[in-house]
């Protein structure tokens, strides 16, 4: 016989820490068109990011999860604000020159390697992903919903600027799976 672990019998919902109708993500519930939907899946997403990190302090955002991963909420984090400049700034504006955030071509991991137990590191990393994730925003309610199938130079390929922003969604939800499962290994927190 299976049991339900206590932790999971507090709420309405085992895995909801915030009750439906509290929800910050509910706002995004209702779009509007293909842009909207697009943009609502990306933001409440985002949101999720940070709903899994919130109430964590430096050591707990930095704590690794299996050696010899080196992934963790920070570097996570880190990771979403390099994928956000990466895919907006140099490619859907066309900014090649726009440096990459942690990474280099001598440290292709500095994300997550970076991702060190230290205030200042991950007030840093809060600071960049928001500073990229309202530049893309920005950038995206500016942008014409009829020309979502624009294409946009990438290497040798020509990517529909949907496509990008699908891919976008992807990222966070891939990620999120990852966020899942270093938050409850913190402290038991799951799901939503």
């Amino acid at each position: 016989m299976t049991t339900t672990p206590e932790r999971w019998t507090q709420g309405t919902n085992p895995y909801d820490w915030v009750d439906g109708d509290e929800d910050p993500r509910q706002a995004f519930a209702h779009p509007v068109g293909e842009k909207e939907t697009l943009a609502n899946y990306l933001r409440h997403y985002r949101l999720t990011l940070v709903m899994k990190c919130e109430g964590l302090d430096a050591e707990q955002m930095a704590r690794r999860s299996v050696p010899p991963s080196t992934m963790s909420l920070l570097g996570l984090v880190r990771h979403m604000a390099q994928v956000e400049n990466h895919w907006f700034e140099r490619i859907l504006k066309q900014q090649p020159d726009v440096q990459q955030i942690y990474d280099t071509p001598e440290h292709s991991d500095a994300d997550f390697n970076g991702a060190v137990a230290d205030p200042a590191v991950v007030d840093e990393a809060w600071a960049t992903w928001r500073d990229r994730v309202a530049s893309a925003d920005a950038w995206l309610d500016a942008f014409p919903e009829e020309d979502l199938g624009t294409t946009v130079p990438r290497r040798d390929e020509q990517l529909p600027v949907r496509d990008v922003l699908v891919h976008m969604i992807e990222e966070y939800a891939r990620h999120l799976g990852h966020a899942d499962l270093l938050r409850e290994a913190i402290d038991g927190r799951v799901g939503q």
